[in-house]
């Protein structure tokens, strides 16, 4: 195997580990998934590669590396993330349930909103940056084609999407959907419950 092959292997190991790593992005494509369908679910899965796209696109700009030997530009984006886990966790949490069992009109999420929410629980994850970060500055090469980085780039959106529509197909499949929406209460408390906890968790961690 020569340099090119190991390093498009490591790129795509350690992406495929990220992705399928439970954490703040499969815990809000499971909740838009569940509380408001498929449609949801697709859209802020799209939102999480669009994420990881623009943590791709600073580090190849190189401020990837300035976010990552600034402690303090580091900790703004994660109380961001935290505060904004935290305040969808908490409201998902006070949610009752609806009457009919459906989720209320006021509550449903438009595609634009689906889509955002997505964006932002990725783009606003350090360890996302991190992550990104490191491959690109201890996998790849930098004698590397700038167009084989931004396909390595592309990979890692591709992975993230094909995961989390994965992810949003199974918690969105009709009977199990049922089955979980009749209990809608505990599913609103559960879900939120866990957004607050990984919130609070990237604040302190």
């Amino acid at each position: 195997m020569n340099s090119h092959t190991h390093e498009l292997l490591a790129v795509a190991t350690l992406t495929v580990l990220a992705v399928v790593s439970p954490g703040a992005d499969f815990a809000m494509v499971t909740r838009n998934s569940l509380l408001h369908g498929r449609r949801a679910g697709i859209l802020s899965a799209l939102g999480v590669a669009a994420g990881v796209q623009l943590h791709v696109l600073y580090t190849m700009l190189g401020v990837g590396l300035l976010l990552r030997n600034a402690p303090e530009w580091l900790g703004v984006i994660r109380l961001a993330g935290a505060a904004y886990l935290v305040v969808v966790g908490w409201t998902t949490f006070r949610a009752g349930p609806a009457r009919d069992g459906a989720v209320p009109h006021a509550a449903r999420l438009g595609p634009w909103a689906a889509w955002r929410m997505g964006f932002l629980t990725n783009a606003l994850n350090p360890k996302t940056t991190l992550f990104v970060v490191s491959v690109y500055t201890q996998v790849v090469s930098p004698g590397t084609p700038l167009w084989q980085q931004a396909a390595y780039g592309g990979f890692m959106s591709v992975a993230h999407l094909v995961w989390f529509a994965t992810v949003t197909f199974l918690f969105s499949e009709p009977r199990l959907r049922a089955r979980l929406m009749s209990r809608q209460q505990a599913v609103n408390q559960g879900i939120g419950g866990v957004l607050v906890a990984l919130g609070v968790w990237l604040a302190v961690g």
